[in-house]
This record gives structure tokens, C-alpha cells and sequence, in this order.
């Protein structure tokens, strides 16, 4: 986040909307701008100059005192929010925040889509970011402060971006390809190595002006030069030398985290440590009278590394028995490496949750719905929310909008379908063509052929005549539709109609279509 000193003046109405806006700090011999908004730097002015050539360059400059504090506060709010995207957040000072997506960026619909609705969050919230998905941090880190955008057909290393729906207000954002980190780094300037100025003056006297050149170098001459720190970030950007990061996780999140004297190997040690863990987070949450909707399980590794395991449930849960089987199912994915030293329980989202009776009459048991939650929460750990859904009813007679795909567990709505036309309960989308023969044109089929497979018709139903959605698109004025139920000599149902009513042409040329099977 670039200018996160200045947009959080602004989101807290310190400053001008618009103009260009700088903070200046002393720095113990002159009074010198410490950052600069989008709108000066395009002036000209960076952080480090003197304040009063900043003034020169750019009459009227609005100046506020620096405060690191508050800029500090902010970056470690940031950091988090964000535990929504990733179980793993922590802040990178001054300006920029680690989420290690490992494992749960399909839960957000992929990397590209985690990418959009982080950066437009923030967006949203007046705090422009340039965002990268790598393979490592540092390559992350490297990418979204020095990366540009490669344009399609340009030869050489680099990234392919793709154009954020907030482009007015943020830069590209980035997702480097699996394996594709050297490729990506080559072209970098060295200082995205997260070097020290000292480091990176020295390197471009010697006449390194990219990672790549770095790269290929040998090692042994750098290290007695600079030490050893050139080599280790490197290293550590290629992947070559492991770099943890170190979660922040606030007070007020309701966790649970136990040590062990000897590090565990075995999925039936981590199994036993899941059921105490759930039995004190979910004692803490009906305290609170929550229920979780997301959980974290952490395990800190004796090398400093640590995996994660993110499960989600569709409504709030405090049951230890259920979340602790939902993460059980999990654990397959856990690489314990030489030994699992500690494990932490994290909520990093829960909603109220009333308390429930603990019995009911038998009469009323019987007669209410049976809760599924349970079973859905398996299948949407397991499988991936996307993958988890119902229908609902849209208000529209053309069949293909008629239906949009909603939570397993979201909450009825009034509109339904006619119950007196039925419907097909599978859709083709789009329709496909078929030849169809018919005596007259209000007349159903005979036989029709699809796929080459020709089926004759015994029975038929209809027609039923949709017409267009005018007031959607100028298209549909006039267009119509005839669908037909029909059954062919095997027993098997169909849905078909013709493109059109039989006598203006204007309303559709009389071709056939396939749209559903009964």
C-alpha cells in the first residue's frame, strides 16, 4: 500500500480529498517530505526530499506532520482484517502486509478472484494497494512493489497482470504462474531484493542493474564484499532458503493454542490435540454466545515453518464434536516435516449464536426439519463451497433465467416456479440445434435427430409459447418460442421448441432446439 500514510489521512477526513497531499518528518538535520499520495509523485515529489524543495516544485502542496504511530496502528488493523483471506496474515512494515494463501485461496474462488476482492475492499475504503500471488514471499514482496505490466505478445521474463476492476484508482495486480518466479524476478531492479540503500548503491557501482544479473553470479566474490545478507535474499526469493512469516493474531479473537514437550508425528496425536482444542474454543464461544463460521488450526513446526488448515461452516457452530471431525478430515493435507511443536485453534470469524434447548418433546421432534448443516459443512470442506449449492426460483419465463444457483443453507425466498408447467430437471445451456420433422407448424414433432441419433416420437405435450423479454433487450421484441414435452419409443422425455411462431418470420426462423430432459 503505497500510500497508506496519506489515504488513512484521508479516510479520517485530516486532509483534502483532492490535491496533492505529502507528511514530512525531521530526520535530524532537515525537515524532509516521509510520504507522498499518488498525485504528488506524479509531480515529482518521493519520500526523503527535502521539504522545501517539495514546496518549490509544487506551490499550495498540502503538508501534514508524519505520525509513524498511527500509520503503525493502521498497518497492524490491516493486517488483521485480513485474517478473512488467509489463516496466516502479519504485517510488513512500513506499508505492506504478508497473507500466506497456501491451501485456501479456492475457497475465494481462486487466486485471481482473492486478488480482486482484496484489492477492492480496499478500495472501497480509500487505501489504494498493488497486490502479487507468488511462490514465495519474497517474490511476492518483489512483484507488487517493482513489477509492471507485461503487455501479451512481449517477449522475455516478467508476469502477465491482470486489469483490476477498480483500474481509475489501483495499479495492476499480479499473479505469478506456478514455477514461474525466476522468469518473473529476472527483469526486477535489485533493490526488490529488500536490500539496505548501502547494498544496492554498492551492487550498481559493480554494474548489476537486475535480479537476473545477480543471479548469475557466483555467489563466493558477492559474500565477501557485501556478507551474506545478498545471497540470503536471494535465495529466499527463489525459494532456495525456507522464509517464515510470523502471524499476528489479536487479543480479542477467541483461540486456543497448546505446546507439546516432545514434537508430534502422527495423525492420531494431532487428532486428540483437535478434540481438546475445539472443547476450549467452543467453551469460550458459548461464553460469548457465538458460534464459529470459520476456523484456522495452525501447526508450528520445529524448523519455524507452519501449516494451516482452514475449515468453514454454513452456519454458526460451537458443536466440538462436529468441528473437530470437519478438521480431522483435513489432516491428510498436514506435512508434519520433522516434528509438529505446538498447535493453535483460531476463529477469525464467528457470528451470534442463541442458545439451544437441550430437549424437546417427542411429538415436536418428530415433526421438525431435519437440520443438514452438518452435512452440508462436510461437503463444502471437502469439496469447495462452489461446488455446494441449490436452485432458486427467479422471476423470468425464459427458462435459462428462470434459475440461479444460491447457498445450500440460504434462506427461502417467496418466488417459485409454476407449478402447473413443469419444468425439465436439467437444463442445457446453451440449447443445442436438432433436426426435427413436424406435419404443420403448431403441430409437435414426429422424430427429431440429435447427435445423430434418431428418436421417434410417441407422445407429445404442448405447445407452451414464451415470448422475449422486450424491456431486456431490443432483440427479444418480437421473438417466441414453442416448447413441447415429448417421450420417444424408449420411454425418454424431452423438452424442444422452435425458434418462432409459424407464420411471421420476424419472430424466428423455425429452427428446433433441444433444452432439457424430463
Amino acid at each position: 500500500m503505497p500510500t497508506l500514510a496519506t489515504d488513512r489521512l484521508r479516510r479520517h477526513g485530516a486532509a483534502p480529498l483532492e490535491g496533492p497531499l505529502v507528511t514530512a518528518a525531521h530526520d535530524g538535520r532537515r525537515i524532509v517530505v516521509a510520504a507522498a499520495d499518488a498525485a504528488a509523485a506524479a509531480l515529482g515529489l518521493r519520500a526523503g526530499m527535502p521539504l522545501a524543495q517539495a514546496q518549490a516544485l509544487v506551490p499550495g502542496l498540502a503538508i501534514h506532520p508524519a505520525a509513524p504511530d498511527a500509520d503503525a496502528a493502521a498497518l497492524g488493523r490491516l493486517a488483521t482484517w485480513c485474517l478473512r483471506y488467509a489463516p496466516l496474515s502479519a504485517a510488513d512494515a512500513p506499508d505492506g502486509i504478508w497473507l500466506d494463501v497456501t491451501g485456501c485461496a479456492h475457497l475465494h474462488g481462486g487466486e485471481t478472484k482473492l486478488l480482486r476482492d482484496l484489492a477492492g475492499r480496499l478500495a472501497t475504503q480509500g487505501v489504494a494497494a498493488r497486490a502479487a500471488v507468488a511462490d514465495t514471499p519474497g517474490a511476492a514482496h518483489a512483484v507488487a512493489r517493482f513489477a509492471t505490466p507485461k503487455e501479451k505478445g512481449e517477449k522475455g521474463g516478467g508476469v502477465f497482470p491482470f486489469p483490476s476492476p477498480f483500474a481509475s484508482s489501483l495499479p495492476f495486480l499480479f499473479v505469478v504462474p506456478i514455477g514461474e518466479t525466476p522468469a518473473a524476478l529476472a527483469p526486477l531492479p535489485i533493490e526488490a531484493l529488500r536490500m539496505p540503500p548501502a547494498h544496492a548503491d554498492g551492487l550498481r557501482l559493480l554494474g548489476f542493474e537486475c535480479v537476473a544479473q545477480l543471479a548469475a553470479t557466483p555467489r563466493a566474490p558477492l559474500t565477501r564484499r557485501f556478507g551474506p545478507l545478498v545471497a540470503t535474499r536471494l535465495d529466499q526469493a527463489l525459494g532456495t532458503v525456507f522464509e517464515p512469516i510470523v502471524p499476528v493474531f489479536p487479543p480479542e479473537l477467541v483461540q486456543a493454542r497448546l505446546s507439546f514437550v516432545e514434537p508430534l508425528l502422527t495423525a492420531e496425536a494431532f487428532a486428540a490435540v483437535i478434540a481438546r482444542l475445539t472443547c476450549t474454543v467452543c467453551t469460550a464461544l458459548e461464553k460469548l454466545g457465538q458460534g464459529a463460521r470459520r476456523l484456522d488450526l495452525l501447526f508450528e513446526r520445529v524448523d519455524g515453518s507452519v501449516q494451516c488448515l482452514r475449515i468453514g461452516t454454513a452456519r454458526p457452530s460451537r458443536d466440538p464434536r462436529h468441528l473437530a471431525r470437519l478438521l480431522g478430515e483435513k489432516l491428510e493435507r498436514v506435512d508434519p516435516g520433522l516434528g509438529v511443536e505446538a498447535m493453535r485453534l483460531v476463529v477469525p470469524l464467528a457470528e451470534p449464536l442463541a442458545y439451544a434447548q437441550a430437549s424437546v418433546p417427542l411429538a415436536e421432534a418428530e415433526s421438525a426439519d431435519q437440520d443438514v448443516s452438518a452435512l452440508v459443512d462436510r461437503l463444502e470442506n471437502r469439496l469447495g463451497a462452489a461446488l455446494v449449492w441449490r436452485a432458486a426460483a427467479v422471476e423470468s419465463d425464459v427458462p435459462e433465467r428462470s434459475v440461479r444457483r444460491v447457498p445450500a443453507l440460504a434462506p427461502p425466498r417467496r418466488t417459485t416456479w409454476p407449478a402447473d408447467l413443469p419444468r425439465p430437471v436439467r437444463l442445457l445451456d446453451p440449447p443445442q440445434p436438432v433436426d426435427a420433422m413436424a406435419l404443420l407448424p403448431d403441430q409437435p414433432p414426429v422424430a427429431f435427430t440429435w447427435r445423430r441419433v434418431r428418436h421417434r416420437v410417441r407422445r407429445a405435450d404442448g405447445p407452451e409459447r414464451i415470448a422475449g423479454e422486450w424491456w431486456k433487450r431490443a432483440g427479444e421484441v418480437r421473438s417466441v418460442r414453442d416448447y413441447f414435452q415429448v417421450e420417444d419409443e424408449e420411454g425418454r422425455r424431452f423438452w424442444l421448441f422452435r425458434r418462432g411462431d409459424g407464420e411471421d418470420v420476424a419472430t424466428g426462423d423455425l429452427r428446433w432446439f433441444l433444452h432439457g430432459f424430463f
